[in-house]
């Protein structure tokens, strides 16, 4: 088969790589649509190692069509069209991937399409909902409100009966999360968004891809008994945290990742999945939550789809096309 092999962040190869073969437990997808992540951009930089044992092809979501099941799985069949959260491997034409981490291509969505909802829904429901325990009437602050976890972090949490606000660097940007349901929408390049938020008493919970650069400016805009929650580090990994600040609002700061979870447990990516599957799917199927798409390329200029989405010029998510499957 073949896969995409990371020369240098500007340079990557579409070779011939090692096959792979559904382990007991897993099957194997064939794949037609890769979602593209900042993960997979720090990756390709040296700077996010996978997990032990995961692959280390790029690439943590993907869509296509099941063509082979290892021993132990049960509910599906070969030749169904699937989407999965992945560890790493979906630059590639094939993947293989526990079976607890799959999802259906929900109803009304092409197959190409459901490529850019696992990590985005597995990331937005596990940390608002399970996590965060967000509630209708909430204050909820998204940064990067544009991105593909924004865009859909706007749509799910409006469809829950949370208020929304986000930041966004470009008019554009801006109008689209307006349109998605945002009822704040602030332009961090000429606004701030902490005496925005606090002019309506605060977040109840901010829904954070900076890290450090924004930790200060978010236990300011934070309610009283808010939580700050945590999922990126683009603004940097280090930051003083004034802990009476924190004190005095009863707050919380909690920090996450996905992409390292166990497939099993309370926590561990096979019980996220089946929580999206039962909460998120159904608002897909319904046309009230929809993916993002802003470009999809072919595979073969994967350098090319992680430059545009570095540039912060897309809204939504970028795909990759691996096959024309549908």
């Amino acid at each position: 088969m073949k896969a995409v092999s990371v020369v240098s962040p500007e340079r990557m190869t579409w070779q011939e790589v090692p096959d792979v073969a559904a382990q007991a437990g897993e099957v194997v997808i064939r794949v037609a649509a890769a979602g593209v992540n900042r993960a997979d951009l720090l990756q390709a930089a040296g700077n996010y190692p996978p997990p032990p044992g995961a692959s280390n092809i790029l690439g943590l979501e993907v869509s296509g069509t099941i063509t082979e099941i290892g021993d132990a799985v049960r509910g599906w069949t070969t030749g169904q069209q699937v989407c999965a959260l992945l560890a790493g491997g979906g630059y590639a034409e094939y993947v293989a991937v526990p079976a607890a981490q799959l999802l259906p291509v929900p109803e009304g969505i092409g197959l190409h399409e459901a490529a850019a909802l696992p990590e985005v829904a597995c990331t937005v429901w596990s940390n608002l909902m399970m996590t965060a325990r967000l509630r209708p009437g909430a204050l909820l602050l998204v940064h990067g409100g544009g991105s593909g976890i924004g865009t859909h972090a706007i749509q799910v949490a409006r469809e829950l009966g949370v208020r929304v606000a986000v930041t966004a660097g470009s008019p554009e940007k801006l109008a689209l999360c307006t349109e998605l349901g945002a009822e704040m929408a602030i332009n961090y390049r000429d606004e701030d968004f902490v005496e925005r938020v606090s002019e309506a008493g605060g977040a109840d919970v901010i829904f954070d891809i900076m890290g450090a650069k924004y930790l200060d400016r978010n236990i300011d805009a934070l309610a009283p008994g808010g939580r700050l929650v945590i999922i990126g580090m683009q603004g940097g990994i280090k930051a003083e945290l004034n802990i009476a600040k924190l004190l005095g609002k009863r707050a919380g700061v909690l920090a996450t990742a996905l992409r390292s979870r166990p497939v099993d447990g309370p926590d561990g990516k096979g019980a996220i999945v089946a929580q999206v599957t039962e909460n998120v799917w159904p608002m897909i199927a319904a046309g009230r939550v929809r993916p993002l798409i802003g470009a999809e390329l072919p595979v073969q200029d994967a350098a090319r789809a992680h430059a545009l989405l570095s540039s912060g010029d897309v809204a939504g998510k970028v795909l990759l096309k691996v096959s024309d499957d549908s």
